[in-house]
């Protein structure tokens, strides 16, 4: 069985910190806490944790904190994570099933990182993250902001899933890190330079932001899961500055690389419903539908392949007047969603429509 050394950098966290912890307690062999400046109780709650504790003055830079945490670590294996992240039960029987099988061979283990949920707790927004490492690899830290761990050699891809649940409002301070780098007339990173203008999109400086991605696509030197988000972000800035040419531009520039994706097809599927040309949006929305599943470190949209098309095809099928499409496309959404209110109220509707009968006939659940 191998030993775990928890790594985390925290600051005023005691939300969050205690359930973060509860969840691993049991699994991790120490905790290593790297304090920002706290000023609530937050020490306190690891200390509560047998937790060693550490400060470290916030100097704008998460690489050099966590790499401080990782230095203080003395584990065989290093995890990390942050306060808001959880492991629930049925993963913490798997990361426990882990430890106790996990090769020496391996350098790394990634882990999927569920980020966002619907209304019944289905994960909607997921991805693969270098999750677990080995100590005596020296793996490092990269970047002032949106960080990352820099891996190499044999990397294991686990089933243990961590959970982020966000228990604080977002804010501007990656922006103001940014910016602050960007008035000290530092060189952006093609990563940073992605990372950027993903901060200006959030904060809806949308004509900035659409600068920053031609920058990061102009260098050539991108990862290609960023290269594809940075081209369905800019489709997003368009549709936002009202520029419609240019968004199915930059949907279409996904192409260049990678093959379509359920994401595109969906997001251009929308495109051909929204000016009514339904049987080019039915052609896209199949699609979706019709992929394979894509095995990738990259963030991946479960909705895409699941019940947004086949409610989007619902759409295209009541305006064609063909109500029999239109209702099993709906009720196959509702297999996905069964408690969505749209789909709940096209249900009505199709019954009244069409007759319970028929209604019931077509139903997937």
């Amino acid at each position: 069985m191998i030993s775990i050394s928890l790594c985390m950098i925290v600051r005023n966290e005691e939300n969050g910190l205690g359930r973060c912890l509860d969840c691993v307690k049991d699994i991790v062999d120490e905790i290593v806490i790297v304090d920002t400046g706290s000023t609530d109780r937050t020490k306190e709650i690891a200390a509560g944790y047998g937790a060693v504790i550490y400060d470290f003055e916030w100097i704008d830079d998460f690489a050099a904190a966590r790499n401080e945490a990782f230095s203080k670590a003395t584990k065989e294996y290093i995890l990390w994570l942050d306060a808001d992240d959880t492991i629930e039960e049925i993963d913490q029987v798997r990361f426990k099933n882990l430890k106790e099988t996990l090769s020496p061979q391996y350098q790394s283990v990634t882990m999927p990182y569920n980020l966002a949920f619907d209304s019944e707790g289905k994960v909607t927004t997921s991805l693969r993250r270098n999750r677990l490492v080995r100590r005596d690899c020296g793996f490092q830290w990269i970047g002032p902001v949106h960080e990352y761990l820099a891996v190499a050699g044999y990397t294991f891809d686990s089933d243990v899933c961590i959970t982020h649940k966000k228990d604080k409002v977002h804010t501007d301070r990656n922006l103001r890190i940014y910016r602050g780098r960007q008035a000290k007339g530092e060189d952006f990173s093609p990563r940073d330079l992605y990372y950027f203008a993903n901060e200006l999109r959030d904060h809806a400086i949308y004509e900035e932001a659409l600068e920053y991605y031609e920058k990061f696509l102009q260098t050539g030197q991108g990862w290609v899961e960023d290269n594809y988000q940075a081209c369905l972000k800019m489709a997003e800035c368009h549709g936002h500055l009202n520029n419609r040419e240019e968004k199915k531009k930059a949907l279409y520039r996904t192409l260049n690389y990678d093959i379509p994706r359920s994401e595109f097809c969906c997001r251009l599927g929308e495109e051909f419903l929204q000016d009514g040309e339904y049987q080019r949006a039915i052609y896209w929305f199949e699609q979706a539908i019709s992929l394979p599943k894509r095995a990738t470190l990259g963030l991946q949209d479960m909705t895409s392949t699941t019940w947004v098309p086949h409610l989007q095809l619902c759409v295209c099928y009541d305006r064609l007047g063909q109500y029999l499409k239109a209702n099993y496309h709906n009720e196959t959404a509702l297999f996905y969603y069964p408690t969505h209110p749209s789909m709940l109220h096209n249900r009505k509707y199709y019954k009244d429509v069409l007759g319970e009968s028929f209604s019931e006939l077509f139903k997937v659940s």
